[in-house]
């Protein structure tokens, strides 16, 4: 386990934010990482070690719940209780404003993510069948007989 620094983000973290996010499959684009930032009805949560940013976490307010919209942790920082730490906070967030559950969505086939969240509390509620567009692998491949991938609807109360 690493103990990282957790503090939310502002638009003075827009470079880094934006460098962590471009080794993704989907990154999200500089425009999109802006609007996290600024919003009313949002927080991004930063998570720092040794001096750089190796993960953040987007939770929105929404009328009587909280959305994490993306979770992110650096590839060599994995496996190290980072994802656990960004979790825990974006729960805070969700009890600050006051949230009667945390909502996310995760790719059926992304296994470790999934493991994650159950291990923090989340449970399955229910199935977006062919939701996410495939990814393609950095060779612009996409697997034979490939198709669209479950999202599947995760939540907790914060």
């Amino acid at each position: 386990m690493r103990e990282a620094s957790i503090r939310r983000l502002g638009v003075a973290d827009l470079a880094p934010l934006a460098m962590l996010e471009r080794g993704q499959p989907r990154p999200w684009t500089v425009g999109q990482l802006e609007a996290a930032l600024t919003t009313a009805d949002g927080c991004v949560l930063g998570a720092e070690y040794g001096g750089a940013l190796v993960g953040h976490a987007v939770v929105m307010r929404l009328p009587f719940e909280a959305e994490l919209q993306a979770m992110l942790v650096a590839p060599v920082m994995r496996r190290y209780g980072l994802g656990t730490q960004l979790l825990e906070a974006a729960r805070k967030q969700a009890r600050r404003w006051g949230s009667e559950r945390l909502l996310l969505e995760v790719r059926a086939g992304n296994a470790p993510a999934i493991a994650l969240y159950r291990r923090c509390g989340f449970s399955e509620d229910g199935r977006r069948r062919g939701y996410y567009p495939l990814l393609v692998s950095v060779a612009g491949e996409v697997g034979a007989g490939a198709k669209r991938e479950d999202a599947i609807l995760m939540s907790r109360r914060p």
